[in-house]
């Protein structure tokens, strides 16, 4: 319990899986997030003493300053799907990086995504891009991780299309054929402790994660589908409507932005010959080998309504 690692929205869905990855592995965690209580979860994670919280907010410079006092590995993990990206993504990565710097920080990982580009159509693909670019600027040695669309019991992604078949007869789908790289948050999570309590060996560089299986969209709800034991009518809609429902922002079950409509026109795969998991030694986890054991509460009769294992 050497090292102070911060970590800057650790009380969100991947925080949660990187404070733990990093608790097991004898980290002091300080977890920073606005409102602390609602982090306060992870405490019985560690040992005593082992965990810290502390109010921050990644568009407050000042705030992250004192977030960052002491730390010897500063990791950001804030992000938004909608809302003020370039708050977040750009000035927000700017500002922890600056405050890791002048913290003295030997270490610092900016959590991207794959997709981020400086060309891209889309306004997140875009702030992604530049908060990487802002983080090098100011901490040259950042690390940058680029996960695929990442799962896990309590995602905002696989979770959504199961309750949207869960409910409806007939499920739309826009862009069946666009590409994802499904990866377990806590294989992301070991990834990125792994390069947190090893910044010298990892210093500067970019890793792409993703999980074992490439899917198309299609495919994967179909695949969810089976999972709960239902059986909905899927309507694969042509880009003319799906672009119509995109500027209305609402599909049935879900809302959609604009920019996510621009963000489905690219596969979300990792890019040929990028480092990813191999680096850190480890094997992703398939979607099929731990998604049912929480989307079992979406079948008809919840657990009980599991499919027996043929014998």
């Amino acid at each position: 319990m050497t090292q102070l690692v911060t970590l800057i929205g650790g009380g969100g869905f991947l925080g949660r899986y990187v404070a733990q990855a990093l608790l097991k592995r004898g980290a002091r965690v300080r977890i920073v997030a606005r409102d602390p209580k609602h982090a306060f979860f992870l405490k019985p994670q560690g040992g005593l003493g082992q965990t810290q919280f502390i109010a921050g907010d990644v568009t407050k410079r000042a705030s992250i300053d004192r977030a960052v006092q002491g730390s010897d590995v500063v990791i950001n993990l804030v992000g938004l799907l909608a809302g003020p990206l370039r708050a977040v993504h750009v000035d927000g990565a700017r500002n922890v990086a600056d405050a890791a710097r002048a913290a003295g920080a030997e270490t610092l990982v900016q959590i991207s995504a794959i997709g981020a580009d400086p060309e891209s159509k889309s306004l997140y693909g875009r702030t992604k891009a530049e908060g990487e670019a802002a983080a090098r600027a100011a901490f040259p040695g950042a690390i940058i991780v680029r996960p695929s669309i990442v799962f896990g019991a309590e995602d905002a992604f696989v979770n959504r299309f199961a309750r949207m078949i869960e409910v409806a007869p007939a499920v739309p789908i826009l862009r069946a054929g666009t590409r994802f790289q499904p990866v377990f948050a806590a294989d992301v999570a070991q990834a990125v402790a792994a390069a947190a309590l090893d910044g010298k060996t990892f210093a500067g560089r970019t890793f792409e994660l993703g999980g074992p299986e490439v899917i198309a969209m299609g495919d994967l709800l179909r695949r969810i589908a089976q999972m709960i034991g239902r059986a909905p009518t899927f309507l694969e809609l042509p880009d003319s409507l799906g672009g119509m429902i995109a500027k209305a922002g609402f599909l049935p079950g879900a809302p959609i932005t604009q920019d996510q409509w621009l963000m489905l026109q690219r596969d979300n795969i990792v890019t040929p010959g990028a480092e990813g998991f191999a680096a850190f030694g480890l094997q992703p986890t398939p979607l099929d080998s731990v998604a049912p054991t929480w989307l079992v509460r979406y079948r008809r009769s919840g657990r009980f309504g599991a499919e027996r294992k043929a014998s």
